[in-house]
C-alpha cells in the first residue's frame, strides 16, 4: 500500500490550470504551480518524430492551429493557446512557447523545487500501440527516474489509462501503488453523436469490454490507484467506498463544482482532479500545501 501521507487531500491541477489558460500549455502548468496544487496531470501522445508532447486528443483540431492526427506532425510550429481567449502574461512565454513536451514539463517542474505529484495520462488508442508506454519508460529513466521509489527529483510520478492492456503493462515496470486504472461509464448517445450508428454500435461494445476489465483490475487490487469520473462515483458510490475500504487510493476527475467537492470529501476521497486547483484547495479548507499525504 502507498505511503502514508501529510496532508489530507491531494489537488492534481488537471492539463494544469486549464478552466484560466488553455490545456496542456505552459501557462496553464505555470498557473496550476502559483495556485499551490499539490500536482500535475497531463496526457502524453507521440508524434511523428517520436517525441512525447503534452496534449488530450489524438487530433490537432480542437486545441491547435494544425489539423489531422498528432502522430503526422512534429507540431512545434503550431499554435496551441489562441484558441482559448485568454490573454497570456509575458511571464509565461509567448505563443510559440507554449506547445510542452513532456521533458519541457520536467523541466518546469523540476525548477519549481517543491515536492510535486505528476500524473501522466498514456492516450489510447495509439498508432504506436504499447510502443507508447515503453518510450516514455525508457525516457524518464534516462532522466534518473528511480522505478523502486516513483520518484525523478523533486517529483512522485504516477501512471494512468484506460486501456487495460497499457495498466497491465506499465504493472510489469513500475510500482502498482502508481498505476491508476481509469474508469468512466459509457455514454451511448455521446458516440452515437460522434461515430454514427453503426460504428457507435462497435465502438460500445469495445468501451463496456474495456470499463468492465478496468473495474476487475481495480476490485483485484492489481493496482493502488482507481480513477473514476466524477459521474460514475455518483453513479455508483457503494463501488467507491468500496475500493477506499480495501486500502485503495481514489483519484476522481474532472471535479471542478463545490458540490462536487463536498460529496467526495465526504465520500472519503483522498485525490481530486480539477480545472480550477485554486478553487478546490480552498473549498477544502487548508492552505495550498506541498506535502504528500
Amino acid at each position: 500500500m502507498a505511503e502514508q501521507r501529510a496532508v489530507q487531500h491531494l489537488v492534481f491541477a488537471h492539463r494544469g490550470a486549464s478552466q484560466q489558460y488553455a490545456e496542456h500549455t505552459r501557462a496553464a502548468f505555470l498557473q496550476a504551480l502559483a495556485e499551490g496544487a499539490h500536482g500535475i496531470e497531463c496526457d502524453v501522445h507521440m508524434t511523428e518524430d517520436l517525441q512525447l508532447v503534452c496534449i488530450h486528443d489524438s487530433t490537432l483540431d480542437r486545441t491547435s492551429s494544425g489539423t489531422g492526427d498528432v502522430a503526422d506532425h512534429t507540431l512545434r510550429e503550431l499554435d496551441f493557446a489562441s484558441w482559448k481567449g485568454a490573454n497570456v502574461p509575458p511571464q509565461y512565454g509567448g505563443i510559440a512557447d507554449q506547445l510542452l513536451s513532456l521533458e519541457d514539463l520536467l523541466d518546469l517542474l523540476r525548477r519549481d523545487g517543491r515536492e510535486l505529484e505528476l500524473a501522466i495520462e498514456l492516450k489510447h488508442p495509439s498508432p504506436f500501440g504499447l510502443r507508447l508506454e515503453e518510450r516514455l519508460i525508457a525516457f524518464l529513466m534516462r532522466e534518473g527516474y528511480d522505478p523502486v521509489t516513483s520518484r525523478l527529483a523533486n517529483l512522485h510520478i504516477s501512471f494512468m489509462s484506460f486501456n487495460p492492456d497499457s495498466v497491465r503493462h506499465l504493472l510489469e515496470r513500475v510500482p502498482a501503488d502508481v498505476v491508476c486504472q481509469l474508469v468512466a461509464d459509457v455514454q451511448p448517445e455521446d458516440v452515437r453523436e460522434t461515430l454514427g450508428p453503426l460504428t457507435a454500435a462497435a465502438v460500445m461494445n469495445l468501451l463496456r469490454r474495456a470499463l468492465h476489465e478496468g473495474e476487475r483490475i481495480i476490485a483485484s487490487g492489481a493496482v493502488g490507484i482507481a480513477g473514476p469520473g466524477i459521474e460514475y462515483v455518483r453513479a455508483h458510490p457503494e463501488r467507491v467506498t468500496g475500493w477506499l475500504a480495501a486500502g485503495l487510493r481514489v483519484r476522481v476527475w474532472t471535479v471542478d463544482t463545490d458540490d462536487d467537492v463536498d460529496f467526495l470529501r465526504d465520500l472519503g476521497v483522498q485525490e481530486i482532479t480539477t480545472n480550477r486547483p485554486a478553487r478546490v484547495l480552498r473549498r477544502l479548507g487548508g492552505e495550498p500545501d506541498s506535502g504528500r499525504l
